[in-house]
Order: structure tokens, then sequence, then C-alpha cells
């Protein structure tokens, strides 16, 4: 499964970075392989408006199946929702921990944004 985790660095021990539309980094894990690439999510850090929409699109386009942030607005979660991606907020710690959280059930998904829009 190809899972998306908010990252405010470049590899799986980076923090997990708390926003979603304005995270640093966008990692794409392989849960079967191990295997990972970081996206840059540079194009939505600083966007006056529609970060989220944007990078919940970028997620989509990436293949995730799966988003593990720690909190994602409504805008985002509705385009994540379209593009069948299921959402678990409240990913901690580093990307790794992150996925084992995810993996052992101790993240839950979301039935709906656990922010309102325009959270910093």
């Amino acid at each position: 499964m190809k899972v998306a985790v908010t990252a405010q660095g470049a590899d799986l021990d980076s923090p997990v970075d708390p926003r979603f539309g304005r995270a640093k980094y966008f990692l794409l894990v392989d849960t079967d392989s191990g295997e990972f690439t970081a996206h840059d999510n540079v194009q939505n850090l600083n966007a006056l408006q529609g970060a989220g929409i944007q990078a919940a699109q970028a997620v989509v386009n990436l293949g995730a199946q799966a988003v593990l942030t720690g909190n994602v607005g409504p805008k985002a979660f509705t385009t994540l929702q379209a593009g069948q991606v299921a959402i678990y907020p409240h990913a901690s710690g580093t990307v790794r921990q992150a996925v084992e959280q995810w993996r052992s059930g101790n993240l839950q998904p979301a039935a709906k944004a656990n922010v309102e829009g325009h959270w910093s």
C-alpha cells in the first residue's frame, strides 16, 4: 500500500509535519517494500489560499491510498475523500514512527476534518 506522510524533511527520520496543506514534504512510503520517495510541497508553503486543495490533489496524483498527518482542514479532507484517499490525522514523531503507528492500528481514519480552514 502507498501511504503519503507529511514531513518536515526528505527522509524517514524526519519529523511528521503537523500541517497538511503547508507541509514541507510528502513522503510516499510503500508499506510492503519499505521504499519511499520524497516530494516537496514548495508550491503550497506560502500560498495565499488553496494550499490544502492543491496539496490534496498532489497526494491523489502520487497514487497514495492513505495520508498520515497531524491535521487536515475541510477542503483538503473533501479533496482527499473524492480521490479515495483515507485520512489518518494525529500522526506524530518521525515519518518512520507514524507509519508504525498506522501499521499497529494506533491511528484511526478520520470521518471529518480535525481543524478549520487556514490553520497554520
